[in-house]
C-alpha cells in the first residue's frame, strides 16, 4: 500500500485524493487530523532527502508518497497519477505562502 501524507487544505493533496478515492492500493493520511499523523511525517520529513528541495525553498513538501519499499517522492508521476496543474492563484502550502 502507498501512504499519502498530506491536508485537505492543500490543493495539490485534494487533487491526488479525488484519484485515489476507493483505491485500495493507497492510504490517505490527514496530517492535520491528529497530532501522531503529524508527527509520522515530521520524522519522514527530517530524515528523507526527498524534502531537501522541499525545505530549501520553505515548502512543507506535500503531498508525499511512501512506496511499499519505502522509497519516498513528492511527485504524483511516480506512483501513476497526475499533478495539479493551476495558472490561477490560490491556497498555498508554502511557509511562506508560495505554494505547495
Amino acid at each position: 500500500m502507498i501512504k499519502i501524507y498530506g491536508m485537505p487544505s492543500c490543493p495539490y493533496c485534494a487533487y491526488v485524493d479525488e484519484q485515489v478515492k476507493g483505491n485500495e492500493r493507497f492510504k490517505v493520511i490527514n496530517i492535520g487530523e491528529n497530532v501522531k499523523f503529524l508527527s509520522a511525517f515530521m520524522q519522514l520529513r527530517d530524515k528523507s532527502a526527498a524534502f531537501d528541495h522541499s525545505k530549501e525553498i520553505g515548502d512543507i513538501g506535500i503531498p508525499a508518497f511512501v512506496l511499499e519499499d519505502g522509497t519516498v517522492t513528492l511527485r504524483p508521476e511516480d506512483v501513476g497519477l497526475k499533478e495539479y496543474a493551476s495558472n490561477e492563484e490560490g491556497p498555498s502550502c508554502s511557509l511562506d505562502g508560495r505554494g505547495c
